[in-house]
């Protein structure tokens, strides 16, 4: 690799959910000539078969056709919360999970949220395969509108064998249960059903699976609820409450996420909260909810 590809792999790269460094498609679709080598040449580096793999799936004539998923644009009112949440997991897992080495959408976190609808249809339209981050924003615009419903990011970050993982998912919030949708390279860290009665349990259950994996979990970020309006220009909060996991026992760590979680359902508008003294922010309500979170917190 010459210095100026290791200078654009060092700009690109991100760290997903499975500890590996990958491109990101900075060109839009179609995929320039450039990002779309750089692709297939990483790929070529990885895949147990070297660079013979390539030409045979480009040269080959005969590959089968691709399904492309039907995205759930108009899901009926007739359907419970958690079956509309099933149906855009379902969607979501049917596109599958990115394994190229390239994410072939750019996220960037501080656009505002109208920015990230767009990319979000530029998923749909390509219908091509999305990792974690993606899976969020994903999430987001297939939910907008669903009434009661919250959706807020959950972020992990993990060690495992000296390595850092950092991991996304879209947490949820429903009649007072919390579940999550998004993707993983691992079934258990990404979709969770509409079933813990708190933020503490949802979010024990990820730190279980992640001990299954032989993985620390050493820090948890919950962001703030995202408004259901796709033409917004506010920005995702996505970590609007921090906890360092080796500073506390997961005992007062539970205590403080479900405070937390309390702290953001108060309704009314333009009430100052208090200063959490875990994450250093201030909070103040600015929209009231309707049954559920506010629709906005800001953190300042």
């Amino acid at each position: 690799m010459s210095r100026t590809e290791e200078a654009d792999y060092e700009e690109e790269e991100e760290n997903d959910d499975g500890g590996v460094w990958f491109y990101v498609n900075q060109s839009g679709f179609p995929m320039d000539s450039f990002t779309y080598d750089r692709m297939w040449n990483h790929v070529s580096k990885l895949h147990p078969e070297g660079y013979r793999m390539a030409p045979d799936i480009q040269d080959a004539k005969d590959l089968p056709e691709m399904p492309v998923p039907q995205a759930p644009l108009n899901l009926s009112p007739s359907l419970t919360v958690a079956e509309k949440l099933s149906i855009v997991q379902k969607y979501m897992s049917d596109l599958q999970y990115n394994h190229t080495g390239t994410q072939f959408y750019e996220i960037r976190k501080h656009r505002p949220i109208s920015g990230l609808m767009d990319v979000a249809k530029d998923m749909i339209r390509e219908s091509l395969p999305i990792k974690c981050l993606e899976a969020v924003i994903l999430g987001i615009y297939l939910t907008n509108g669903i009434p009661g419903l919250d959706r807020f990011p959950v972020s992990f970050r993990t060690v495992f064998n000296r390595n850092i993982y950092n991991h996304v998912v879209l947490g949820v919030y429903y009649n007072g249960l919390y579940g999550s949708i998004g993707m993983s390279r691992r079934s258990d860290l990404m979709d969770k059903p509409l079933v813990f009665k708190s933020l503490s349990g949802l979010v024990s259950d990820f730190k279980a699976s992640y001990n299954n994996y032989w993985h620390e979990t050493k820090k948890v970020a919950i962001g703030v609820p995202v408004p259901h309006d796709p033409h917004s220009y506010e920005q995702i909060e996505w970590r609007g409450f921090n906890i360092h996991t080796n500073k506390h026992s997961w005992t007062e760590i539970c205590r403080e996420l479900d405070k937390h979680a309390r702290e953001i359902r108060v309704q009314v508008r333009g009430v100052f909260i208090g200063f959490n003294h875990w994450a250093g922010k201030h909070y103040y309500v600015t929209q009231p909810g309707r049954g559920s979170f506010c629709d906005h917190t800001i953190a300042g």
